[in-house]
């Protein structure tokens, strides 16, 4: 971990609470946290569970260079990206982005981004665990033009 980031791909259960300690500083007025969570219905179909797998070594590189990207476009103070692999339950955090700056704008557009480019860029993918027994493993890109969050 850098001084001023935290890049992470994890088995264990997200820490919402240490990632905004990490990111708060006391020059920053604006922090932003967005969690992504297992949701129960993706496109109409009921889901009971996700699996996530990753290269981590190439999808932790991939984080540093998304997060120094970020750095060069805002004024970003700090920033967090932490992604969960192995069965996640409904409702658990699969992927955690925080972020750090002195004005509200700069923070949620550097976060909007790390999401948006995450799911493209980074090699980690998703089983779903259908309700009819099925599972269908789903690459990032496929994820996300397929979905809206």
């Amino acid at each position: 971990m850098q001084q001023n980031r935290w890049i992470e791909v994890t088995g264990n259960p997200i820490a919402p609470d240490s990632l905004l300690r990490f990111v708060t500083t006391s020059e920053c007025g604006a922090v932003v946290l967005f969690l992504g969570t297992v949701r129960e219905l993706t496109a109409g179909r009921r889901s009971l569970s996700l699996e996530y797998e990753a290269y981590p070594e190439m999808a932790v590189k991939k984080m540093h260079e998304l997060a120094e990207e970020a750095c060069r476009r805002w004024p970003v103070a700090k920033v967090a990206i932490v992604h969960r692999v192995g069965h996640l339950q409904l409702t658990e955090a699969s992927l955690a982005i925080a972020v750090s700056s002195l004005h509200r704008r700069d923070s949620f557009e550097a976060g909007q981004f790390l999401i948006d480019e995450l799911k493209v860029r980074v090699p980690i993918w998703k089983k779903e665990h259908w309700e009819d027994g099925s599972t269908e493993w789903i690459h990032p890109e496929q994820s996300s033009s397929a979905e809206p969050g």
